[in-house]
C-alpha cells in the first residue's frame, strides 16, 4: 500500500513538488519496505512507475495507481495520491459454490433456451445509458467473440483466469455439452487447480524453462521453411473406417476402406492391393474443420470432417484404431486444413500434444496403482461437476473417479492446469456456437442458426442436426435491411442465404458476423495496433 504526500516549497524543491510516502507489502512472514519519493505534477503515470521499478527492484509486482485531482489555480494535489503493490487479484480463481447452491443455478437447456440466453448481448455501438442500463443493474462480463490469440502464461495471467472461470461456468452449469469422460477430466481439472491456488507454496506459471523470443521467433522461422520443403511423406493406415453423413440414434456400421493421406488430401481405395489404381474418391481438405469424436475409455477414436463444398459443408466421419493411429490422422487432417503437409517441423509436435490431451482424458489407473484415498480430498467432490453428475454418482464413488482421474495432472504447475482446462474445452464440438431462432427466407417455419468462429451452420431445430454449413471464408459481402429486419449473405459460387431473426434484434447476429470477419483479418502479432474503426464499421449498425 502507499499513500501520503507532505507539500513542500517551491524554493525549496521547485514548482508544485512533493513526497510520495511508499510501502510494498511483502508475502505474509516477509517485511515491508517503505521509502519516500520526490515527485513534480508534470511526471506522468509511466515515469513515477520507471522511479519505482529503479527503486523497489520489482519488475514482476503488479500495480494500481489512483490517480490524484489537482488544485486547477496552483496545480498541486487536492487529493491523496495512492498506489499498491502485490499479486495481481485477478489471477486468483472465483471460490467454488455449495453443491446446493450450485444446484440453484443449474437449469437443464434446450438449443431454444440457449438461443433465448444468446440474445442478451448488449450492442457494442451504443453506450450502457443508450441501452437502458441503470445504476444498480448488474451485467454479466464475457468473452464474446471465440476467437483467442495465443495465450502466453507469461504475460496472460489475468486474460487464462478470466477464460478458465468462464469455461468452468459453463462446463458446471452444461451451457456446452460434454460426455461423462470429459465432465470428470473437467473436474480433476477443477480440483487441482483449487488445490495449487490454496497452497501457500509459491505458484510458478510453468514447470517448463522459459523461451527466450528470440529463440521463439528463430523456431517459427524454421518451422516455415521447413514447411517449404514437400516431401512425400504421407500416412497410411489399413482399414480406416469411413462413413458419410451417419443419422443419429441408427445402427448403421462403418465400411473399411484402404486410406492413403498424402500431402492435403485424403485418397480412399476398396483394398490396399487397388491403392495403385484410381481411388475411389480424393478428398481435399484445405478449409476443413476438424471435430473429435473420442472416448478414451470405450476405446473409440473418431473424427468428423466438415468439407467445404458448393453448397456449404460436406460430413465425412473417419474411425481410427488406436490411440496413436488417431493422433497422427487428427494432426495431418489439422495441418491439411491450414494448407500444410506433414513435411512441417510442427507435426510431430501436434501428434505429441493430441497423444498428451487423450492421456489425460485417460479415467483409468496406471496399471500397479493403489486405489486413491477417498478421506485425501479436502473438497466437497460435488463441487467440481454439473448437479446432473452429482446426482447420478455417490459422493464417495465420485471422489474415486475424481482422484483416479488425477494421476494424469498432477505435475501441472497452476498456469498449465488452467491452460490445460481452457484447450479442453476449446476442443468440445459446442465450443463457441451461439444459437438463434430465424426464419430462412422462403421457408414457413423456424430454425436454428448456429454461429461459430469460422462458420453458420443451420440447423433443424425438432432434431438438432445441421442441414448445412457456411464458413466466413466464403463470404462475398453480406447487409442487413433494418426495416423488415433481414439479414442477407452472399457466398462464393453464386450461393446466397437470407432470413429473419426471431429470437433476438438482427442487429446481434450482425455484430457476430462483422466481429469474427474483423478477428480473421489480424495477425497474431502482439504489437498490432487495434484497429477499431474497422471494428465499428464491421459491426456497426444503420447509423
Amino acid at each position: 500500500m502507499v499513500s501520503g504526500r507532505n507539500m513542500a516549497t517551491a524554493a525549496e524543491h521547485g514548482h508544485n513538488s512533493w513526497e510520495l510516502s511508499i510501502q510494498v507489502d511483502q508475502r505474509e512472514g516477509d517485511e515491508g519496505m517503505k521509502f519516500k519519493l520526490r515527485v513534480k505534477g508534470d511526471l506522468h503515470i509511466g515515469g513515477l512507475m520507471l522511479k519505482l521499478v529503479e527503486k523497489i527492484r520489482a519488475l514482476g509486482l503488479y500495480s494500481k495507481t489512483m490517480t490524484p485531482t489537482y488544485d486547477p489555480d496552483s496545480g498541486s494535489p487536492a487529493s491523496s495520491t495512492s498506489l499498491w503493490f502485490g499479486e495481481n487479484p485477478l489471477t486468483a480463481c472465483q471460490p467454488n459454490l455449495p453443491p446446493e447452491e450450485l444446484a440453484k443455478l443449474f437449469k437443464p437447456l434446450t438449443m431454444e433456451d440457449k438461443a433465448a440466453i444468446n440474445a442478451g448481448w448488449l450492442d457494442s455501438s451504443r453506450s450502457l445509458m443508450e441501452q437502458g442500463i441503470q445504476e444498480n443493474d448488474r451485467l454479466l462480463l464475457r468473452f464474446k467473440y471465440h476467437c483467442f490469440f495465443d495465450l502466453n502464461p507469461k504475460y496472460d495471467a489475468v486474460r487464462i483466469t478470466q477464460l478458465y472461470e468462464q469455461a468452468r461456468w459453463a462446463i458446471l452449469l452444461e451451457e456446452i455439452e460434454c460426455t461423462e469422460e470429459e465432465m470428470l477430466m473437467f473436474a480433476s481439472l477443477q480440483y487441482h487447480i483449487c488445490k495449487l491456488t490454496l497452497s501457500t507454496e509459491p505458484l510458478t506459471n510453468s514447470n517448463e524453462p522459459e523461451i527466450d523470443e528470440v529463440e521463439a521467433a528463430l523456431s517459427n522461422l524454421e518451422s516455415t521453411l521447413e514447411g517449404r520443403n514437400t516431401n512425400s511423406a504421407f500416412i497410411n493406415c489399413l482399414f480406416i473406417s469411413l462413413l458419410y453423413r451417419p443419422k443419429r440414434l441408427t445402427l448403421k456400421p462403418y465400411k473399411e476402406y484402404w486410406f492413403v493421406f498424402r500431402d492435403t488430401t485424403i485418397s480412399y481405395y476398396k483394398s490396399k492391393e487397388s491403392a495403385n489404381k484410381e481411388p475411389i474418391e480424393q478428398l481435399h481438405l484445405r478449409g476443413c474443420e476438424v471435430i473429435p469424436d473420442v472416448n478414451v475409455t470405450e476405446k473409440k477414436f473418431g473424427l468428423k470432417l466438415l468439407l467445404p463444398a458448393a453448397d456449404g459443408m460436406n460430413e465425412v466421419y473417419v474411425r481410427c484404431d488406436n490411440e496413436t493411429q488417431y493422433a497422427k490422422w487428427k494432426a495431418a487432417c489439422i495441418l491439411a486444413s491450414k494448407g500444410k503437409t506433414m513435411a512441417y517441423s510442427s507435426y510431430r509436435t501436434e501428434v505429441k500434444n493430441i497423444q498428451s490431451f487423450l492421456q489425460m482424458k485417460s479415467l483409468a489407473p496406471p496399471p500397479g496403482q493403489a486405489a486413491p484415498d477417498v478421506e485425501s480430498m479436502e473438497m466437497n467432490a460435488e463441487c467440481f461437476v454439473s448437479p446432473r453428475y452429482a446426482k447420478k454418482y455417490k459422493t464417495k464413488q465420485l471422489t474415486t473417479r475424481i482422484l483416479e482421474a488425477l494421476h494424469n495432472i498432477s505435475q501441472l504447475s497452476l498456469m498449465e492446469a488452467k491452460m490445460r482446462f481452457i484447450q479442453a474445452w476449446q476442443s468440445l464440438p459446442e465450443f463457441g456456437i451461439k444459437y438463434y431462432i430465424v426464419r430462412f427466407r422462403g421457408s414457413k417455419k423456424d430454425e436454428l442458426l448456429g454461429i461459430s468462429y469460422n462458420r453458420l451452420i443451420r440447423i433443424d431445430m425438432s432434431t438438432g442436426l445441421p442441414v448445412t454449413t457456411w464458413r466466413f471464408s466464403n463470404i462475398k459481402q453480406w447487409n442487413v435491411n433494418w426495416e423488415i429486419k433481414q439479414v442477407t449473405i452472399e457466398f462464393d459460387q453464386s450461393v446466397s442465404i437470407a432470413f429473419s431473426c426471431q429470437s433476438c434484434d438482427c442487429k446481434v447476429v450482425h455484430e457476430y458476423i462483422g466481429g469474427y470477419i474483423f478477428l480473421s483479418t489480424r495477425s497474431k502479432d502482439q504489437n498490432e495496433t487495434l484497429d477499431e474503426e474497422l471494428f465499428h464499421k464491421l459491426t456497426g449498425g444503420q447509423d
